[in-house]
């Protein structure tokens, strides 16, 4: 018998729905209500009721009396009798496929249990990664404490063994520069500053490459944060930039012509009215027609500067002693508008094409290319005969690591000590070149790449000592002061004229200029300067002030005069002796005399008259080997 789907209404009682002859599988039956329900059911519910009716399944002709009776029934209220009724038509539809169905429920209950399986797989899956990132969060939380922990020995002794863990080096570089800005509230108890220093040496060292001298000079000059701001800004290329040739062109129509060719640029800052920077280009810009016509150079922003110190005027005798490739020649040769004369010197002959080569393409007229050691040029050119000198000097090049990463393992502390030694020398070179009678000159501009203490501050003040000159203003409005003291040493009070540049405070490459003033072409050394030369140099760091010189001074005639007395008591007593009779031998009193040592020449010619012997020897006996043989 097939189910009807009856519709209640509240109230009334349940109509005959039309006929039709109609039949469907699978009917759904509609399940009794209880009064319970039907009271708690709003007004609303009711109304929706009313008005939405499903049309159903209706039974046939033949079967309209039995539906009557079974919709009676279920809608008089809660008669027990209507739920028998309706399972057993269940029950009567599925008797003759009761067989098929049996199959059917087998395997739809094989399918729900591996279902089941794997749902319950897939929950076990979740917790277990829910309680890993738990822990590992607990994890962060004590190892992101306040409290940082140093490695011990033992864990830093696991760490070499193993390969370098980047991501665990950088988490602890930046808790031990967090320790060290506040390191009274947020050090560990029982550490010293000391410790967490060497640890951190040791991390920057490791994780950028550079060698332990090199990164401790740096920790030795910077605090922790700004040193970190330092390397990284290392890590990073600085700005493309240009100076425009003036004797040929003007920035504004310049950059008119380039940013038509793709070139997206903009002027370099207030301080240069001739500097472009670029971003970035859709042609080389290193092979434009501009460039071939020597309308701009290739030239970094801080090699403006040292140019922009000099200040040459017209119609000067300017000295360039370190000229290649050029970039600085050629701006000066701008400023001074052709005029005047420029000798451009380079000791290095394989760097004269490119000095001679930017030279015609940037079309300047009033410069001599000369290839001079630079501590000769004062005997070629001759003394006090320049108005202006640059020396820009050779160095470390420990301000450029972004060019050359080279530099972090390849420098150490005799290549510092031997640098500053050149640039000692140099700078005397250049100072003794200069005419301090010069109407309109008279300066000495000194600059490096470099931002090491010995190539620069202290190579100023040796030149203070032994040269009557003094520093004046650079003319630049921005750059840090140099260094008056660093750690023991104590220089000039003037070193606060000089100027320096970082990476990572003015984004251009590491630089110091010193600006010098020659007030006279007497030198401040004795009779005999030289060796008292060569000795400090060997000792950049020793800085005495005036009122120490004099006291060693004193020292030293002091012990001259007791060296003297004893000379004078040993030959009384050699006297005294010769009377007892107890005379020495002259060969003694040779031997007291200071021996001289042969120089070079006499040692090579004794080296060579040795050889000479050998040989003569060894074909001597040769040849008497083979007039034997010839007997035999």
């Amino acid at each position: 018998m097939a189910p009807v789907v009856l519709n209640k209404k509240r109230g009334k009682k349940w109509q005959k729905p039309p006929l039709e002859k109609k039949q469907r599988k699978n009917d759904p039956f509609v399940e009794k209500r209880s009064k319970t329900e039907e009271i708690s059911n709003d007004s609303d519910s009711d109304i929706e009721n009313e008005e939405v009716k499903d049309p159903q399944e209706f039974e046939d002709e033949g079967e309209e009396s039995g539906s009557d009776t079974g919709s009676e029934l279920l809608s008089d209220g809660d008669d027990p009798l209507a739920d028998d009724f309706l399972r057993g038509s269940d029950d009567e539809e599925k008797g003759p496929d009761s067989d098929s169905g049996s199959d059917s429920d087998s395997d739809s209950d094989s399918d729900v249990s591996d279902i089941e399986k794997k749902s319950r797989a897939i929950d076990e899956e979740r917790a277990r990664e829910k309680e890993e990132a738990l822990e590992e969060m607990q994890l962060n939380i004590r190892e992101e404490s306040d409290e940082f922990r140093l490695p011990t020995k033992e864990e830093i002794e696991e760490e070499k063994q193993q390969p370098p863990d980047l991501p665990n080096l950088q988490r602890r570089i930046k808790e031990i520069v967090r320790v060290l800005s506040n390191f009274k509230d947020l050090s560990q108890k029982g550490t010293s500053r000391k410790e967490y220093v060497q640890q951190l040496k040791l991390d920057l060292g490791s994780y950028y490459g550079y060698n332990e001298f090199l990164i401790g000079a740096l920790v030795e000059m910077f605090p922790p944060v700004e040193l970190m701001e330092l390397i990284e800004s290392f890590e990073k290329p600085r700005p493309i930039c240009l100076r425009t040739n003036t004797l040929k062109t003007r920035r504004r129509d310049l950059a008119d012509v380039l940013i038509n060719r793709g070139v997206n640029l903009d002027p370099l800052s207030k301080w240069s009215k001739v500097g472009l920077v670029v971003y970035d280009s859709q042609v080389p810009i290193g092979a434009t027609p501009e460039y071939m016509a020597g309308f701009y150079m290739l030239q970094s922003a801080s090699s403006f500067l040292p140019v922009m110190a000099l200040a040459p005027q017209e119609k000067e005798r300017v000295i360039d002693m370190a000229a290649a490739p050029g970039g600085k020649t050629t701006y000066i040769a701008a400023l001074m508008k052709n005029t005047g004369l420029i000798y451009a010197n380079e000791m290095k002959a394989s760097r004269l094409k490119s000095l001679t080569a930017n030279l015609h393409r940037m079309g300047v007229t009033n410069t001599i290319v000369c290839n001079y050691d630079g501590n000769e040029l004062p005997k070629v050119l001759g003394l006090n005969t320049v108005d202006r000198v640059l020396l820009d000097a050779p160095c470390s090049g420990t301000g450029v690591i972004s060019k050359d990463e080279s530099v972090k393992t390849s420098k150490s502390l005799e290549d510092i000590q031997k640098c500053s030694y050149l640039q000692k020398q140099l700078i005397l070179a250049a100072i003794d070149m200069v005419d301090a009678n010069s109407k309109s000159g008279g300066y000495i501009v000194y600059s490096t790449c470099s931002i090491m203490v010995t190539e620069n501050e202290a190579v100023i003040d040796y030149a203070l000592k032994k040269r009557d000159v003094k520093l004046v203003p650079c003319g630049l409005d921005f750059g840090r002061q140099g260094f008056v003291r660093f750690r023991e040493h104590r220089f000039h009070p003037s070193l606060e004229k000089t100027r320096r540049f970082y990476p990572h405070v003015h984004n251009m490459d590491g630089f110091f200029v010193a600006k010098l003033k020659k007030m006279s072409n007497s030198k401040k050394t004795s009779a005999g300067p030289q060796p008292s030369e060569t000795v400090e140099q060997q000792t950049p760091e020793s800085n005495v002030s005036n009122g120490d010189k004099k006291t060693e001074e004193n020292s030293e005639q002091v012990l001259m005069k007791k060296a003297t007395t004893k000379a004078k008591d040993l030959k009384k007593k050699t006297s005294g002796l010769a009377e007892n009779g107890n005379v020495e031998s002259p060969s003694n009193e040779k031997r007291r005399k200071k021996r001289k040592f042969p120089s070079r020449e006499e040692i090579s010619k004794v080296r060579e008259e040795k050889r000479k012997t050998l040989r003569e020897k060894v074909s001597s006996k040769k040849a008497g080997s083979k007039d034997k043989g010839n007997e035999k």
